[in-house]
């Protein structure tokens, strides 16, 4: 079992990410903050949960938290910025839509930028620790995963709603065949050097 925060005396919120390693579609995060009492046996990182058990607890966790937020940062922006630096704003994006303002912020990951003056921690697997960056972790990937199968239905040929933008097989064959989308970051490496297309 998860523990439920990484500071237990203050109004903390988790905060993760989703997407980062896509070739296509936006890096997605959310932040939620945890109800002291709230407990979940099922509730873990989200890579280790069924697509079935993800969507059960996205409703769970939007029902019962105290608070959550959760925000896309695009491909123009990813390109602009850079896929870490993307990551960061989408975290402090989903942040600022808390309704109320935590006095600790728990990150997955081991790189985060200040948000205001609140103190964080980065945690290493966090999602696999702790409850409210595990419930974080769901949240980003199921609203993500859902904008990748929106835009599946108009470009079906890169079958995003198997692959989610992420660089399978399929995804690079297609990406060759019929080149990239506006949905496709352009400062990725979108093809391997012996597939490289000729823009």
């Amino acid at each position: 079992m998860l523990a439920l925060q990484y500071n237990t005396n203050l109004l903390e919120c988790g905060t993760d990410e989703a997407g980062r390693g896509c070739l296509a579609g936006p890096v997605t995060a959310a932040a939620v903050i945890l109800k002291k009492d709230f407990s979940n046996e099922v509730l873990n990182d989200s890579k280790k949960l069924s697509l079935k058990n993800r969507n059960t607890l996205r409703e769970v966790i939007e029902q019962e938290a105290l608070s959550f937020g959760v925000a896309h940062i695009m491909m123009k922006k990813i390109d602009e910025i850079n896929i870490l630096n993307a990551s960061i704003l989408a975290m402090h994006k989903a942040i600022e839509q808390l309704k109320c303002l935590p006095e600790h912020i728990a990150v997955d990951g081991n790189k985060f930028k200040p948000f205001q003056e609140i103190p964080h921690e980065c945690i290493i697997k966090g999602d696999g620790k702790y409850l409210n960056i595990a419930a974080a972790s769901i949240l980003a990937k199921t609203h993500r995963d859902e904008f990748m199968t929106k835009i599946d239905a108009e470009f079906p040929q890169y079958q995003w709603k198997k692959n989610k933008g992420y660089p399978t097989k399929a995804h690079r064959e297609a990406i060759k065949n019929f080149g990239p989308t506006k949905y496709h970051r352009q400062s990725f490496k979108l093809l391997p050097d012996q597939l490289s297309l000729d823009l």
